[in-house]
């Protein structure tokens, strides 16, 4: 039954990645503004809002969501990045 808990990939090893896992900090901004956008839109009930109102502010707060969630990471794996490389040129470990 081991055998089977292996995720599986394609035959070159690529395993499928979400459509914002390597956006970085910039991209990640861009989809903040982008459902900082989308809410104003729905708010204001511009062309091509959803006639149900709630379904266009939950598309909003998903893409706003992803936009900060990523960020986050983003500015984290850099600090985590600065702190190995300090580290490093120490010789020592920081606490």
């Amino acid at each position: 039954m081991a055998d089977k808990d292996v995720e599986q990939t394609d035959g070159r090893g690529y395993v499928p990645e979400p459509w914002w896992a390597d956006l970085g900090a910039w991209g990640s901004v861009a989809l903040i503004a982008f459902g900082g956008l989308a809410a104003v839109w729905v708010f204001f009930r511009l062309p091509g809002t959803p006639e149900v109102l709630a379904s266009g502010y939950y598309g909003a707060a998903k893409v706003f969501t992803i936009g900060l969630v990523t960020v986050g990471c983003a500015l984290l794996g850099r600090r985590r990045a600065r702190a190995a490389t300090i580290q490093a040129a120490d010789g020592r470990e920081r606490v």
